[in-house]
């Protein structure tokens, strides 16, 4: 069985004000990098993002940008504390327009971990990840909220 999971949410936007909520690090960094996002999202960038309940800021390689549409990235899984090495996960990001582009729906896939005890964990943790990200954007892009101000310090 493969590591991979599939989040998704409606948010009562059009597409491209979603798509830039997560592409602007100054946006992501309004609801979800509670540390800070280090450059824009394009293809073949390599960009950061900090968190409080992670500390250290994590390099992210945007491997394919579509706009208003798709997003792929990669960034380091939970090292396996053995001589295996270390190894990157997949993340993509799907935007589809809804109701005449009223609203977008967001899918978030993540995948690649190895089969071990440590891929296991680190999967279900970064899908409890992805599904606050996703709340949290709802409500930043909505309503201006950060959900997450002030929920890990």
């Amino acid at each position: 069985m493969d590591f991979k999971f599939t989040v998704s949410g409606r948010i009562s936007k059009p597409v491209h004000e979603v798509f830039e909520a997560v592409a602007d690090p100054k946006k992501l960094s309004g609801y979800f990098t509670t540390g800070g996002a280090k450059g824009r999202l394009e293809t073949g960038a390599t960009v950061t993002w900090d968190f409080h309940d992670f500390p250290g800021a994590f390099p992210v390689n945007v491997v394919e940008v579509v706009p208003d549409e798709k997003i792929v990235l990669t960034w380091g899984a939970a090292p396996e504390g053995d001589e295996t090495g270390n190894y990157d996960t997949t993340v993509t990001m799907v935007f589809e327009p809804l109701d005449g582009n009223a609203r977008t729906l967001v899918s978030i896939t993540e995948e690649g971990w190895k089969q071990t005890e440590t891929g296991l964990k680190s999967s279900y943790g970064n899908c409890e990840g992805w599904t606050g990200m996703l709340a949290a954007m709802k409500v930043y892009v909505e309503h201006g909220i950060n959900l997450r101000e002030g929920f890990y310090k």
